[in-house]
């Protein structure tokens, strides 16, 4: 589902959009305004990661079975 929204952009905004448009780098003003918002939520979510880890560090409760996994386990060509 998608809701149509009106958004206010710079002039220099809106000729990046229609550039890129018109050089079939992106299909259309919408479809390169939602890759933008896509990659930024991506970013926020790397950076809660990130803070996540530098607080808590990285072991897990699994650590346990890769190590006896490693020692127990071959894995065949």
């Amino acid at each position: 589902m998608s809701t149509q929204i009106a958004v206010r952009l710079p002039d220099e905004m809106v000729e990046f959009l229609d550039r890129s448009v018109a050089r079939g780098e992106a299909p259309s003003r919408a479809a390169l305004v939602t890759s933008a918002l896509e990659r930024e939520m991506r970013r926020l979510a790397a950076e809660h990661d990130v803070a996540v880890l530098t607080e808590r560090g990285t072991a897990d409760d699994l650590d346990v079975v890769v190590e006896w996994t490693a020692a127990h386990v071959a894995v065949g060509d």
